[in-house]
């Protein structure tokens, strides 16, 4: 699992088969809940690429998802954008990643 230290998540995205991301931000409680939940689905699932963006802090990765609400969840694919939920409940960011890791 990786956070973004600079707005390159298109990069990421370009570099990597199978990438999921959750969109965050530092003043979000829900995001600082559901943190350990992602890195829990990261180290299940090697065969994607688990990053944290911070939403505010890199706009362009931003860009690649509708991110209207925090924390968002979003999940692409040899580059191109799949789904993406907005939620703290680790059962439907559960989904969200199997229905992309299980392909």
């Amino acid at each position: 699992m990786e956070e973004l230290s600079e707005d390159n998540l298109q990069d990421i995205i370009n570099n990597n088969d199978l990438v999921v991301v959750q969109y965050a931000a530092t003043w979000c409680g829900n995001c600082r809940i559901m943190k350990p939940k992602f890195k829990k689905l990261a180290s299940e699932h090697e065969n994607a690429k688990f990053v944290i963006a911070d939403a505010e802090k890199f706009p362009e990765s931003r860009k690649l998802a509708t991110v209207d609400n925090l924390p968002t969840f979003a999940t692409f694919k040899n580059g191109t954008f799949l789904n993406q939920v907005q939620t703290n409940k680790f059962e439907v960011l559960k989904e969200l990643v199997d229905e992309v890791t299980s392909n």
